[in-house]
């Protein structure tokens, strides 16, 4: 007979507790640490109840599963953060009638259903199903490490079909959701079937996975636990029919199928995924492959980004982000007018060539801007290992595509701007030759089929806006240089500084120090005196250095002193920067015998070189000091042959250079001198000190000398006439070849000067040497 009770309740999660089930669970919600407390200061009895979903915090009726069980509460243990360990015997079914309140603790009306005796006709059908169930329970049991020893001993001893339905149903290791359906069955002849069935059906899912696992064993090698569990995972889904997953061979072929390549591409595409389906058995092999089939998925072989040829926007950039360089903004310009009329992808290669910080890889940034195409800066300094441009070959360990593959991939498209940077610093060694390896790279007649051994087949570069840079051209190879057009970027006069400073520098480094105009003010005179006598270079990066040290020594002056505005002028700027570093080798004040200047090249901008020859009694020896070069040697003995030719025009002895030693020394010994432009000032420097005549001290010369004194041209004549400004020098003397160059550069330069062009030493010494003799007395 069924009968009714109210008893405390607990709401148990991911947990369902059968009849005959000894059990211990955890609980922290008040209202079941009230419902224990309740159920132990009565009877111990309480009702445990399933919750339907475990993420509910306070669960109603209709959270709730309806049949639960009755236990008696054996133990209780506090842990740590509020926790009760409750142990439970349980006893018998209850169906939930209602919940009659939920404050402080969960209180059921529960309904008791009385079960009677299993109605099975005859003890030999009794028996039958009772030892069945067991036999299967000990199989099941044999084959689940799970159910201990203690389980099995416990289920042998047991001769009652009701009990040994209760034991088995108790101790098998199922999820919370089947045991759930097993506890509502209260139809004692069903409940057996369901509990056989599921033994049953748990021992064929056993079975089918050791049929996987000895399928799987044969296949693989017992070491190779990734293919393994693929291996398993690939079984049970055709086992299941739900091979619903494609491999990465079948991912990489359909890649491979919509991929915008060219044919020969595809087909080595194709053969690659072949060979990688082949290689399961080699994981080494395989990573290989399949990092070589990842390349080639990745590069951009047909995908091209659009040309943007709007020329108005282009030179209203490059006035925004330059000041000066002309001669690069025309050519730049030209270079996007002839796209746009040619709609042609194939450009020239420019090769910006000048001295350090004059905005060379600026200027190709802001080019690629101008054109708005992806942007990749290769940096070639220091490579000498002809595989960073052609690749590794695939069977070399650790094998990578070469720089220029890797840019284009990088920049997602087949026609970027790539700026090869510091082209002159490549170099050469037994690992190849670098050089030889960008006559390809940059050769527009044959890269559309550029060999990457890396990829092994050929990358279409003919649509590359390829830009160069270098600081001299000395060191590039003649056949290279040949594919490249050069345009000089030249030093920048200070008057072009003072712009690039005041336009460019000044506000960025206010925005990086965090200032503003108000705060800080830096005069114009500052912007020269930084230019003269702070910084020696032909570009103006230590220019911004010398700025963002004002800006730094400003900003804490503002913040430590609480100033509203600091201002920077020629009469505090050492305060700011300390002493000055650099002053100008001014033009001397007198006429002096055997002292010249000269002007010279560097790759920080002109200078001048004060030549001095002494001559004196010995045996016709030649010294020369200073750190000279091989050429600047050469250039003093083409220099004192020269003399010699001509020595009677000027009424030397016969036999003095036989007599006397002449010494040649260019000061700064510690400084390394050589180029192909001081033969002339040598050659003055020495005739001055051998006929004793004076050499004007307001002029400066530079070109070379051949034999019979003809004079040759010289390059850097911009930087060489900027340095004879900056002396003082009113006259300068250049070769007649040079008056070309002259007359490109700007009235800026050349005002001030008197350029004379020469082209034989006669008419070098005829401006040069003063006509009066000086006295041998000295007065």
């Amino acid at each position: 007979m069924n009968r009714t009770e109210s008893l405390p309740m607990v709401a148990l999660r991911g947990m369902t507790i059968l009849p005959e089930m000894v059990a211990h669970f955890d609980i922290s919600r008040e209202r079941s640490i009230e419902a224990v407390q309740e159920a132990m200061a009565s009877n111990q009895k309480i009702f445990l109840l399933t919750q339907k979903d475990v993420e509910v915090e306070n669960p109603g009726e209709a959270d709730l599963y309806r049949v639960g069980t009755v236990a008696t509460v054996k133990q209780i243990i506090k842990l740590p953060k509020q926790i009760l360990r409750v142990l439970v015997s349980a006893e018998e079914r209850a169906v939930l009638n209602t919940i009659e309140f939920a404050d402080p603790y969960l209180r059921a009306n529960i309904t008791i259903p009385e079960e009677s005796d299993p109605d099975i006709a005859g003890e030999i059908n009794r028996e039958a199903m009772t030892r069945g169930l067991r036999d299967l329970y000990l199989d099941y049991a044999a084959r689940m490490p799970k159910i201990t020893k203690d389980m099995v001993n416990q289920i042998k001893e047991i001769t009652e079909l009701k009990k040994m339905v209760n034991q088995v149903a108790a101790n098998m290791p199922l999820d919370y959701r089947e045991l759930q359906e097993i506890l509502e069955e209260l139809d004692f002849d069903r409940r057996y079937e369901l509990i056989s069935f599921k033994l049953v059906n748990e021992m064929q899912i056993m079975n089918i996975r050791d049929e996987i696992q000895m399928k799987v064993k044969e296949r693989v090698d017992k070491h190779q636990r990734e293919y393994i569990l693929r291996e398993q995972l690939k079984l049970i889904r055709e086992e299941l029919g739900e091979d619903t997953t494609i491999s990465d061979a079948e991912e990489f072929a359909q890649k491979a199928e919509v991929l915008d390549a060219p044919d020969e591409v595809k087909e080595k595409l194709k053969k690659e995924i072949s060979r990688f389906k082949n290689s399961m058995q080699s994981p080494a092999e395989a990573s290989v492959i399949r990092t070589y089939i990842e390349t080639m998925l990745e590069m951009p072989w047909n995908k091209r980004a659009e040309d943007f040829t709007d020329i108005a926007y282009a030179k209203e950039l490059l006035e925004a982000e330059h000041y000066g360089l002309e001669e690069v903004k025309e050519r730049v310009l030209e270079f996007l007018a002839v796209r746009a009329l040619t709609k042609k992808g194939d450009s020239p290669i420019l090769c910006l060539v000048g001295p350090p910080g004059t905005g060379k890889t600026s200027i190709a940034r802001s080019l690629a801007k101008a054109l708005k195409k992806p942007y990749v800066r290769i940096s070639l300094g220091g490579v000498r290992d002809e595989a960073e441009i052609r690749g590794h070959r695939k069977t070399y360990v650790g094998a990578m595509p070469g720089r220029i593959a890797n840019g284009i991939k990088s920049a997602g498209v087949k026609n970027p701007l790539l700026l090869l940077d510091e082209i002159d610093k490549v170099s050469t060694d037994y690992k190849g030759d670098t050089f030889s390896a960008l006559l390809e790279v940059l050769d527009s007649e044959q890269n559309n089929r550029f060999r990457d051994h890396y990829l092994e087949v050929p990358v279409d570069l003919s649509e590359v806006t390829f830009v160069t840079t270098a600081n001299s051209l000395q060191t590039i190879p003649r056949p290279l240089l040949d594919r490249m057009e050069v345009i000089e970027v030249s030093s920048y006069t200070e008057n072009e500084k003072l712009h690039i400073a005041t336009e460019h520098l000044i506000p960025k480094q206010l925005e990086r120090h965090g200032l503003t105009k108000e705060q800080l003010t830096i005069s114009k005179g500052v912007i020269w005196k930084i230019a003269q006598n702070y910084t020696k270079e032909a570009g103006v990066r230590q220019m911004e250095r010398e700025i963002g040290n004002i800006c730094r020594k400003a900003a804490r002056e503002i913040y430590e002193h609480d100033k509203k505005r600091v201002q920077v002028t020629e009469r505090n700027i050492e305060k700011y920067l300390g002493k000055e570093k650099y002053t100008y080798q001014m033009a001397n004040a007198e006429d002096e015998v055997g002292i010249v200047r000269g002007l010279a090249w560097t790759s920080v901008g002109g200078d001048t070189l004060q030549i001095e020859v002494n001559v004196m009694p010995g045996k016709g020896e030649i010294i020369l000091t200073g750190q000279l070069g091989d050429v600047m040697k050469e250039s003093a003995q083409a220099g004192i042959s020269y003399i010699r030719s001509i020595s009677s025009k000027y009424k030397v002895a016969e036999d003095f250079f036989e007599k006397h030693d002449i010494h040649i020394h260019i000061p700064e010994g510690a400084v390394p001198k050589d180029g192909p432009s001081a033969g002339i000032t040598m050659a003055t420097a020495m005739l001055s000190a051998i006929t004793d005549k004076k050499v004007r001290a307001d002029l400066a010369m530079t070109g070379e000398i051949t034999l019979r004194g003809r004079v040759l041209p010289i390059g850097g004549l911009k930087e060489k006439l900027l340095a004879a400004k900056n002396a003082g020098i009113r006259t300068v003397l250049v070769p007649r070849e040079n008056k070309k160059d002259v007359d490109e550069l700007s009235s800026e330069i050349t005002k001030g000067l008197e350029i004379i062009p020469v082209s034989q030493m006669e008419e070098v010494l005829k401006i040069a040497l003063m006509r009066t003799r000086r006295k041998k007395d000295g007065n």
